[in-house]
């Protein structure tokens, strides 16, 4: 597996939310929850100090457990990072930190994947290119949008956005809301996973991870679809996806769906020597 990344905070920020990682066979995008301006947390912490002991902490799961299943390794990496507060912070807290997970495993003979929350995967396999996503944070942000509308006209803007923050925090690791990487292990047996073979005529040829700032290339900005965005990253680089969303994000700032103008954003573009059946 030979393993090219990218990843850039927002223009005019130097704190980078995401984050990218290679422990061995595997590698991961994660990319934290942006706290709003005026939102309690309940931890001393953030978004940043999560992501980081989250990755350092998977990467212990897997070398220690090589065996074990993506899920498993990522109950035991959110239960390690809950003792990593040191019983300082409130992890029943609605804000506290978290993050989205998008993980890839190389097993030799297949790969393990693994998606939680809104950081898809693309995967080519023998002459097809499928998604992998978690669309949960969508549906409730579709249904938030809904309730929001039941508000009186007269709402101002702040207290429209308040609400809906309020509001997606309850849904958090909730059943009929979304899951995500925060301080409860169980959200990793919510996850989206599967296995992917590298030998025959079905064998994985490449895959992007990506983080939601990232896929806004597809998603939002309609710069190309999937298949164009795995060629751009394979004949470009991971860094030039992040450029052509930076472009879109000042040519069309009325694209973007959620508070941010612009958002981190993160690629781990992965290439795989096709093996025959005999493992050559």
């Amino acid at each position: 597996m030979r393993v090219r990344s990218a990843s850039a905070p927002p223009p005019g920020r130097t704190v980078n939310e995401d984050l990218v990682f290679r422990a061995g066979p595997l590698v991961g995008v994660l990319d934290g929850a942006t706290v709003p301006d005026g939102f309690d947390i309940g931890c001393v912490h953030g978004p940043q100090w999560y992501v980081r002991h989250l990755a350092a902490r998977l990467g212990l799961a897997e070398a220690a457990r090589p065996a074990a299943t993506l899920v498993s390794n990522l109950a035991a990496a959110i239960l390690a990072v809950r003792a990593d507060h040191g019983g300082q912070c409130d992890l029943d807290h609605p804000g506290t930190p978290s993050s989205t997970v998008c993980l890839l495993r190389d097993g030799g003979d297949q790969v393990d994947y693994l998606v939680l929350c809104d950081s898809p995967l693309v995967l080519e396999t023998g002459d097809r290119v499928d998604v992998v996503s978690d669309d949960r944070l969508a549906v409730s942000t579709a249904s938030l949008r809904a309730t929001a509308a039941e508000l009186p006209e007269s709402t101002d803007p702040e207290t429209r956005f308040r609400y809906a923050v309020t509001v997606q925090r309850q849904w958090m690791n909730r059943t009929h809301g979304y899951w995500v990487a925060a301080a409860d292990p169980d959200a990793a047996y919510h996850a989206v996973v599967g296995t992917v073979p590298l030998r025959g005529p079905d064998a994985l040829r490449r895959a992007v991870l990506l983080t939601d700032g990232a896929s806004a290339a597809v998603e939002e900005f309609g710069l190309f679809d999937w298949v164009g965005l795995l060629d751009l990253v394979t004949a470009e680089g991971p860094g030039a996806l992040i450029d052509r969303v930076r472009a879109a994000e000042r040519d069309h700032p009325d694209r973007r769906r959620r508070h941010k103008p612009a958002d981190d954003a993160s690629a781990v573009y992965c290439e795989f020597t096709r093996l025959d059946d005999n493992g050559a």
